[in-house]
């Protein structure tokens, strides 16, 4: 039986699954989070981060809706992973000033992912001709790229000499 010959149609659309996946993982842990961070800035950035992921993946079902597709859900391994290191974080370091410089990196482990992936994503749509779904993926990826800026703000301003000084 001969192997099915995959394109880059294919493959757009079975990374658009694993992103939404991921979007919807995000919406789900992005509360938690939230309620475990003690730094009143880093709890801000996850709500304002939760508001903008539920956009997102509503521009992931425009997405769909462009390519002629019902939203699907592929398990993202990556999202998995990062998602338990994070829940690792909170557990290990509940309690600890280290806690929300923890939080903070798994939060920007998130976003690198979703950069790379909505950089590749919107780079395929154009290749493929799709630029209204291209323009909807680049909106979004410049959404994430602001937050993992913001965070890392947060980070050298805040979070980071909290959990230094408590040393």
């Amino acid at each position: 039986m001969a192997k099915e010959i995959k394109t880059l149609d294919v493959l757009f659309h079975d990374t658009l699954k694993d992103v939404y996946f991921a979007e919807n993982k995000i919406v789900d842990t992005l509360p938690k989070m939230r309620d475990a961070a003690k730094s009143k800035p880093l709890k801000d950035a996850f709500i304002k981060h939760l508001g903008e992921t539920k956009v997102h993946v509503e521009r992931l079902e425009q997405v769909f809706k462009i390519i002629g597709k019902k939203p699907e859900k592929k398990t993202c391994d990556a999202i998995m992973g990062i998602t338990k290191e994070g829940a690792s974080v909170m557990d290990e370091y509940e309690g600890s000033p280290a806690l929300d410089a923890g939080l903070l990196a798994a939060a920007q482990a998130v976003e690198h992912y979703e950069m790379s992936r909505y950089g590749t994503l919107r780079t395929w749509a154009l290749e493929l001709g799709m630029k209204d779904a291209a323009k909807l993926l680049q909106t979004t990826l410049d959404e994430e790229q602001a937050t993992d800026i913001a965070l890392t703000a947060i980070a050298t301003k805040v979070v980071n000499q909290t959990a230094e000084k408590a040393a």
